[in-house]
């Protein structure tokens, strides 16, 4: 399933969303609540645990301070992920060149994180899928002769991020970007159960998991879907998910070309970045810029209870020692810093007070 076969359409980033608003679009139901809360029995644990917020999209993490993300979200460093309760601010962003895929380090270390796919045969395996995109719009339907109407699937509805997971099954290796079998490709089946699904605008950066060997890992990241869409070729586009795409036109080639009808329904694709693919990237990536052992930032208040402030403070790393002038008047004191400090006490000398920390 090369790109010149179908025209993608790249997930696109939500300028703003609504909080109460549901994401992803399932074929059996167009229930708002639907796969809100994690998933249980079969697909316990597939995942909905590891799914933190960046920028109002999803994020995974997959080391103790490092998430993996879509590159097409952008963002820049200082900006931060939310995850299990927590704020993490991050340090550092790779992009890479062979995906859209993109790591982000924060300060800190998150409480679990995500295994990656170890297995090289993605094709076939049942998956889950996580999003924050969009819910579930009008019907799409076209009318046939003599004047029967076919559902086709649905358009793109208001309103995005609320975490929500449905099911789904990796059926093809794609190209994206020019580089070779980088993608994970899955359809939006009509034979499918209730809670198969489909990504939609806003799902970027969604997990794709699959279960290998007793447990779920992470195989890809959402990146695109199959699209738009047109009732005639100079028609309004119709960004929908479509579980038969037969007798609307797609793109090809810069061209508007109708999707002839056949026996079986042609449904429309989503896309993920393939992590199998970029794995030695990612962890080449993470072994060569762990986090640097940079002194604590030092804050003060008047008051036990704060509110703490940033101060400057001349930084004696030889003897991991903070240098600040007295103040003049009484002070409280914390240590700010990305790996475990402890702090082991407090001089006074020529006029500075000297707070020692490991």
């Amino acid at each position: 399933m090369s790109r010149r076969a179908r025209s993608w359409f790249r997930l696109p980033a939500l300028a703003a969303f609504t909080a109460a608003a549901r994401a992803m679009i399932h074929l059996g139901t167009g229930d708002p609540d639907h796969n809100t809360t994690p998933p249980g029995g079969e697909l316990a644990d597939s995942g909905w645990q590891w799914q933190g917020n960046w920028r109002g999209f999803a994020g995974t993490p997959i080391a103790p301070n490092w998430f993996l993300t879509a590159r097409h979200l952008g963002g820049s460093v200082g900006e931060v992920f939310h995850f299990a309760g927590r704020a993490y601010r991050t340090t550092a962003r790779f992009f890479d060149e062979g995906s859209d895929l993109a790591l982000w380090r924060v300060c800190g270390e998150f409480p679990t994180f995500a295994p990656l796919f170890r297995g090289t045969n993605e094709v076939g395996l049942p998956c889950v899928l996580f999003g924050r995109g969009r819910a579930r719009g009008a019907a799409v339907v076209v009318t046939n002769e003599p004047g029967e109407t076919r559902l086709l699937g649905w358009l793109w509805g208001g309103g995005a991020g609320t975490l929500r997971w449905g099911t789904n099954q990796i059926s093809d290796l794609a190209n994206y970007g020019g580089f070779e079998a980088n993608a994970l490709a899955g359809t939006f089946d009509a034979d499918a159960g209730a809670d198969e699904a489909m990504f939609t605008g806003g799902d970027s950066g969604g997990a794709v998991f699959v279960l290998h060997e007793d447990r779920w890992e992470l195989a890809g990241i959402a990146l695109a879907v199959d699209g738009p869409f047109r009732f005639t070729p100079e028609g309004e586009d119709l960004h929908a998910a479509l579980f038969d795409k037969s007798g609307l036109y797609e793109r090809r080639d810069a061209l508007w070309v109708l999707v002839e009808g056949t026996e079986q329904p042609q449904p429309a694709a989503w896309y993920a970045s393939r992590v199998a693919a970029r794995r030695d990237w990612i962890e080449t990536t993470l072994a060569e810029n762990p986090e640097s052992p940079a002194p604590p930032d030092l804050l003060m208040a008047a008051t036990v209870d704060g509110p703490f402030t940033t101060i400057p403070a001349v930084v004696d790393p030889a003897g991991s020692a903070l240098r600040v002038p007295v103040p003049s008047a009484p002070a409280f004191f914390r240590l700010s810093a990305c790996r475990p400090t402890r702090l082991l006490g407090i001089t006074v000398q020529a006029g500075e007070l000297v707070i020692r920390y490991e």
